[in-house]
Order: structure tokens, then C-alpha cells, then sequence
């Protein structure tokens, strides 16, 4: 079985009436997994509920409290802006806490299982920074579950993978001085956010970035992972892999110029899947509805 961890709550975050990060965008996926030919085979888990799990004491962790309680204060006021397209409505800071407890539930379900689950939960998150949200992004969801793995007992080195569209900044700045958790990033260049060169390499070179020319095909992103990617990760002998699985790479996607379909992320999760079967998948972006859900379905059928 494979476990997609989901709730309704998730769809509360209101962005607005013409932002890209919707909730659609989870109706979309949810609607293709429950239609799909092996949905029998998926296990849907509702996150723990954050006051249970005490989740506020892992985001204080990655994020400086001040920030926190500032998304705390916007959403308990009636809403906001962090910046231009980042959105804080009145449930935004609940559903944001929820959204990393369901990223720290994926991590105990595959340390558990020794199996591959994914985590459909918004915001997205790789953006956000300690100190700050941008980019659609509250809280860094994959950095908080690094931290997190790390004081599980037998977990002693994360490997973050983010094949979004965009650069991790968020997720990057967080980990980049932890020698226990490396982070590698495709993604267009140039692109919204202006990061992720080449030659930055982390404090313990555990960042490896690989920019990639706008109209990129699975060929540049299969000679990467071969070249560069699956080396990096597996020389680094990781206990569990998070993926920062954004579908914005897709040819229709509007956000972005690359050239992926859908069925192409089946082989990056191969590609994955050859490192390790411990990989915890949680949504980041992807704006394109149809591209969107068939993208994961592609995603979870190889995992199956």
C-alpha cells in the first residue's frame, strides 16, 4: 500500500480568485488518485492535528519565532500579503501548521514502511526562508522534515531532492550549514527567485545546484540525474530522501519555460527509486491543473 497523507482543511488557504497557488490544484490531484485504475492500492492518512503533535516546536526549530508569530498575527487579522503573491488569509497560519504536520506524518510513515509516501498538502513551501515566506510559501515544509528525520532514531543523514521548476532558496539557505543534510536543485535559469548558481555549494559542500536552459527536455533532465544527480545522493549514503516535488516544469505549465509531460516524472521517479525505496514526495508547485494531477499520478504509479 502506499500512503498519501490529505486533508480537506488544505483547501481552507485562500489565495485569491486569480492566484495560480489554488485550491484546485489539490481537487485536481485528489480526483485523478481516487479515479486512477489502481486507487485500491492507496492508503489516504489525515495529518495529525498540530496541537497533538506539538508541530509549532519543529517550526520554531527552522523558523525565528518573531516571522511565526508575525503569518500568526496577519491570518488571526483578517488576512494579508507577506509580499506581492504571497498570501496569508484568515486560515492561512492553521493550514499552514497542518501542512507541516502532514510533511512530519510522510517522514514517520517512511521510516515505518521503508516505503515511498506522498504528502499533498499547501502551501508549498521551499521558498520560505527562516525569517520570512515568499514565492507562495509560508513555512519550509521539506526543510522542517529534514530537521525533523534527523531525531528519529537510525536517521542520521537526509538527502533533499527538488526537481521544481524554481530554486529552493527557502529550503537551501536553511540546510545549506548542516552536514547531515545535502540539497540539490534542478531548475530553470534564469527564473523567479535569481538563485541557485552553479557554484554554491552549501558550507559542507552538501548543495548541488543544476541550472537548467529555459525549453529543457527529459534528455537534459535524465543526462543531469546521470551525470550529477544520482552520484551526489548516493555517494552521501542518505537514510531517507525528501523530494520537493513541483510539477511546474511541465511544457503547459504558464509559470514556467521548460518542456516536461507529465509521464516524464514517472522516470524521475525512477531515477529515485534506484537510490533509495525510504523517499518521502511532498507537493511544492505545478499551476497547470491537467498537466498537474497527471504528473503525480505518474509519480505515485511508479512507486507502486
Amino acid at each position: 500500500m502506499f500512503s498519501i497523507i490529505y486533508s480537506e482543511e488544505f483547501l481552507k488557504h485562500n489565495t485569491g480568485t486569480f492566484h495560480p497557488e489554488s485550491p484546485q490544484r489539490l481537487i485536481a490531484i485528489v480526483d485523478a488518485l481516487k479515479k486512477a485504475p489502481w486507487s485500491a492500492q492507496l492508503t489516504w492518512l489525515s495529518p495529525t492535528p498540530t496541537k497533538e503533535r506539538n508541530t509549532l516546536s519543529y517550526l520554531k526549530a527552522v523558523h525565528l519565532p518573531k516571522y511565526v508569530q508575525q503569518v500568526e498575527a496577519i491570518a488571526t487579522q483578517g488576512g494579508g500579503r507577506i509580499d506581492a503573491d504571497t498570501i496569508v488569509s484568515p486560515y492561512s497560519y492553521d493550514v499552514s501548521l497542518l501542512a507541516v504536520s502532514a510533511w512530519l506524518d510522510g517522514i514517520d510513515q517512511v521510516i515505518t514502511n521503508q516505503q515511498p509516501a506522498f504528502v499533498l498538502a499547501r502551501p508549498p513551501g521551499h521558498h520560505a526562508k527562516a525569517d520570512r515566506g515568499m514565492g507562495f510559501c509560508l513555512f519550509s515544509n521539506a526543510a522542517i522534515a529534514a530537521h525533523y528525520a534527523l531525531q528519529q532514531p537510525k536517521i542520521k543523514k537526509v538527502a533533499i531532492l527538488d526537481w521544481d521548476v524554481h530554486h529552493g532558496n527557502g529550503t537551501e539557505a536553511i540546510v545549506q550549514d548542516n552536514p547531515n543534510i545535502i540539497y540539490c536543485s534542478l531548475h530553470q535559469s534564469p527564473a523567479y527567485p535569481g538563485t541557485g548558481k552553479r557554484s554554491d555549494r552549501g558550507f559542507y559542500n552538501n548543495v548541488l545546484n543544476i541550472p537548467l536552459a529555459p525549453g529543457s527536455t527529459l534528455k537534459e533532465y535524465q543526462q543531469a540525474f546521470e551525470v550529477n544527480v544520482l552520484s551526489f545522493i548516493e555517494n552521501f549514503k542518505p537514510d531517507l530522501l525528501i523530494v520537493s516535488a513541483g510539477y511546474d516544469a511541465n511544457l503547459a505549465d504558464p509559470l514556467a519555460e521548460m518542456a516536461l509531460l507529465p509521464e516524464d516524472y514517472g522516470v524521475l521517479t525512477k531515477y529515485c527509486l534506484k537510490i533509495t525505496r525510504s523517499i518521502l514526495f511532498g507537493l511544492e508547485g505545478g499551476y497547470d491543473l491537467e498537466t498537474l494531477a497527471k504528473s503525480v499520478l505518474a509519480t505515485v504509479r511508479e512507486c507502486l
